[in-house]
């Protein structure tokens, strides 16, 4: 009889440990699309701050344009370039942020345990 015990409870045990780890991936892949959005986001800015910087050195002829509306524009259309090089591969930098944010998430974790 108790070993028929054991068993059973071996086997609640197991099934309560499967799905705790079927949770617990649905978690971490949950956290690791929001990571990754925030990691690609990161990197969009980042490189839209870089390009500003290339784009200051460029004068408009005053002729086909200038003025206050074309500097708007301008900042805008960098941005919308920051964007398009992250979401096309970037430049690498939002796989290491993503991966520090894994790691200080998964340290947070299981340091609260």
């Amino acid at each position: 009889m108790d070993a028929l015990l054991g068993t059973i409870d071996q086997s609640i045990s197991n099934v309560g440990a499967a799905r705790a780890a079927q949770a617990s991936n649905k978690f971490h892949q949950g956290n690791e699309d929001k990571a990754d959005t925030a990691a690609k986001d990161f990197e969009a800015v980042f490189l839209s701050q870089m390009l500003t910087h290339m784009f200051d050195g460029i004068e408009t002829n005053e002729m086909f344009g200038g003025g206050h509306a074309e500097q708007i524009y301008k900042s805008m259309m960098i941005e919308e370039y920051g964007k398009l090089i992250s979401a096309n591969g970037g430049v690498g930098l939002s796989n290491a942020v993503k991966a520090e944010m894994i790691a200080m998430q998964e340290q947070q974790t299981s340091g609260a345990r």
